[in-house]
């Protein structure tokens, strides 16, 4: 298929126009990023956003694998001497891969089966016969096929074999496949049975003891719920649509008549059914639906990492960072304002050791002595008790405290990443590091972790790994050219996911600044080792230089677009420096006067709202946040208690709360709103401050169910 047919179809599934589609193609074909084309050319692409580009991207390579395969095909089918001017026609007229296998099948080179075995015994004219379906003296006709050298003892072996011809034959039937397939999908049921003798311990599975439920509309929760069951040996899954009404449908596609022969077809059909079918349809359900199911809990997980990684930073400050603990203390650090460590050591205000008096002297001493103006506290073991004890502490000026979701800090910690930054440090100091960071700043922390780490998942070792990994890192990227980079101060992690850069090019800046000191200007990018004129035209709109001699350099201007603002200050009889700085300069601009060839009105457009608050952080504002202070443990929890949480992950089935207790809360779906929805985030969102209530406890077993329901 031409890439001009490509364009074409992928226009028609997604609703766009085919030169929308080609032209973002050929962007991607020159190996421009999705955040630069959807960025930076607007005018090619007719404004597509980045989901949009995803999805050309995606589809493109769809019909690629497919025709690859396609191509296989006819090779493969045209060496044996079989292929057909109407089978070659099928084959280039099949648009999915499963149509595309239905055609090969009967092609596909094969192992020894129970078919091939009864060809070889001589028994394919008598599978003919009864396939003709006329009525016909068995015995005479079955008995001219015995033959004992043959391996054919007696007339009733004779018509087996012809029948399990016939059930191969019916089994590799495209239009048999393609409406047994259609079946499959719309009236399966799955039903799940714990197998006897195994052992749930923590009785995760309890609820698919004995289960059954329709396939279509069974949440993707449950089905990648009970697919862990089962590979984890306490469940036993079976995937069917009721086998008497399928029986039937198929009857009336293959037999006749009601000859004898027609029975014997009617056999073979069962057997077809039974042994071949529906295990083959059953395996395709498996495949189809958790694909299914991964794509949906990626799509959740993806849409949390991104809220987390967009989660509001409080900027840069002098902040006091601690990793709590009980016997092992709590690690202290200090970080100057852009995230430099400066002091470190360990203080125990609780049990055993309880130097309460010591512990709050240091951090007294330490808070006026660095002028700190933030303390962030992790919220894992001891957290709320570390929390209690620096806010009752008489400090000499004014500081605020926060607690940070710490998950994945010791991820980061014993990572080589942690361990090339801090290398005379231990995994202690380093967790204390990444959570003052986390609240400084926690994009620019949080890329340097695993996202499958950060917990915010769902089911996210279950599902496809390859698949869950390349949808992160789109995401990742995604946050980072929103919110764009600060070229002097990024970590060559958070360089490295800068559109058009990736990790050598980002360790060439890193030592480049370290070399030559910091950047002048965003042309300087130039004389970086490798940096060339493609690096450059992808990453400079994203990259930030504050107090750059071009004011330009710390905006999402891209230098491309330069000259027209150059133009517009000239116009004006102004630098470019006032026209930033003066709205009533800007007011005056006509924007139809710079439209050219390659600058379009929503190019225009997006320079004029970058003057209007250049550089501009597009995160929300930082918000205080305080846990109940006479709740600490699920012990101090009690139904119909209202409590203050924040949302820390969301699933398909609900959202989990952490109230301060170190065990998370969950808000089911059914108990989020007043009326019904169908997916949690059309009401919550990841780190949304909320007030919830608590509806019921389990202390033996560490639940806790909370509502979001409107509180009378």
């Amino acid at each position: 298929m031409s890439e001009q047919n490509y364009a074409l179809r992928i226009a028609q599934s997604l609703q766009l126009t085919e030169e929308q589609v080609q032209n973002t193609l050929n962007l991607l074909e020159t190996g421009a990023t999705i955040p630069f084309i959807s960025r930076y050319r607007k005018e090619v692409t007719g404004s597509l956003d980045e989901v949009q580009i995803g999805n050309i991207k995606d589809l493109y390579a769809k019909w690629l694998e497919l025709d690859k395969r396609r191509a296989a095909i006819l090779d493969s089918i045209a060496e044996q001497g079989k292929l057909t001017p109407d089978l070659r026609k099928q084959i280039e007229e099949a648009e999915t891969m499963s149509v595309l296998e239905d055609l090969y099948l009967p092609y596909r080179p094969k192992r020894k089966t129970r078919a091939s075995v009864a060809v070889e015994k001589g028994l394919q004219p008598l599978s003919k016969l009864l396939w003709a379906q006329r009525q016909l003296d068995l015995q005479r006709e079955a008995a001219k096929f015995v033959n004992p050298e043959k391996g054919v003892a007696n007339v009733e072996e004779a018509l087996a074999g012809a029948r399990d011809i016939i059930a191969e034959k019916i089994s590799e039937n495209p239009n048999i496949r393609a409406r047994l397939r259609d079946t499959f999908l719309r009236h399966s049921r799955i039903s799940t049975q714990q197998i006897p003798d195994k052992i749930d311990e923590e009785e995760k599975y309890r609820i698919y003891y004995k289960s059954e439920e329709s396939l279509a509309k069974a949440p993707s929760h449950r089905i990648l719920a009970m697919l862990r069951g089962e590979e984890e040996g306490i469940l036993r899954i079976h995937i069917a649509p009721d086998e008497e009404r399928t029986l039937a449908d198929m009857k009336r596609r293959i037999v006749k008549n009601n000859s004898n022969s027609a029975q014997q077809v009617w056999q073979a059909a069962t057997d077809s059914y039974k042994r071949l079918l529906q295990p083959q349809m059953e395996t395709e359900m498996r495949k189809f639906y958790k694909e299914k199911a991964d794509k949906e809990a990626i799509a959740v997980f993806s849409k949390n990492a991104r809220q987390l990684l967009l989660a509001a930073p409080l900027g840069q400050v002098t902040t006091l960072a601690i990793d709590p603990g009980f016997r092992t203390g709590c690690k202290v650090v200090i970080l100057d304002p852009q995230g430099k460590l400066l002091y470190n050591e360990t203080i125990y205000p609780h049990p055993p050791v309880a130097q309460y008096k010591l512990a709050s002297d240091k951090l007294k001493r330490l808070v006026l002595q660095y002028k700190v103006d933030a303390i962030a506290i992790g919220n894992g073991t001891a957290g709320r008790e570390t929390e209690n004890f620096v806010r009752h502490i008489p400090f000499e000026r004014e500081v605020k405290a926060f607690m940070v979701n710490e998950s994945g800090a010791s991820v980061y910690s014993a990572s080589p990443v942690a361990r090339e930054e801090f290398p005379n440090y231990d995994v202690t100091v380093r967790g204390a590091v990444s959570i003052g960071r986390r609240l400084m700043d926690p994009l620019a922390e949080l890329v340097k972790i695993d996202p499958k780490s950060i917990g915010v998942g769902q089911y996210q070792h279950d599902v496809n790994q390859k698949m869950l990994q390349e949808s992160l890192q789109t995401t990742v990227e995604s946050c980072v050219n929103y919110v764009g980079v600060e070229l002097n101060t990024a970590s060559k992690q958070l360089l490295s996911y800068v559109s058009g850069v990736g990790p050598a090019l980002a360790q060439n800046i890193v030592d480049y600044r370290n070399e030559n000191g910091a950047f002048a200007s965003r042309e300087a990018l130039k004389k970086v080792p490798r940096f060339g004129a493609k690096a450059f035209q992808q990453a400079a709109g994203f990259l930030r230089i504050r107090g750059a001699e071009n004011p330009l350099d710390a905006s999402a201007v891209h230098p491309e677009s330069y000259n027209v603002v150059s133009q517009m200050a000239a116009d004006l009889d102004c630098s470019v420096a006032d026209l930033m700085a003066n709205k009533q300069l800007r007011q005056q601009i006509k924007l139809k006067k710079y439209i050219t060839k390659t600058v379009g009105m929503p190019t225009l457009q997006d320079i004029m709202n970058e003057l209007d608050k250049p550089g501009r952080d597009p995160r929300t504002q930082f918000e205080m946040f305080e846990f109940d202070k006479n709740v600490h443990t699920i012990n101090d929890l009690y139904i119909g208690m209202v409590l203050p949480g924040i949302i820390t992950n969301i699933t398909n089935f609900g959202c989990f709360v952490d109230i301060g207790v170190h065990q998370d809360g969950l808000i089911h779906i059914s108990r989020l709103s007043d009326h019904r929805i169908s997916d949690p985030s059309e009401v919550v969102h990841l780190n949304q401050k909320v007030m919830v209530r608590v509806e019921n406890v389990e202390i033996d077993r560490k639940r806790i169910s909370l509502s979001l329901e409107p509180i009378k």
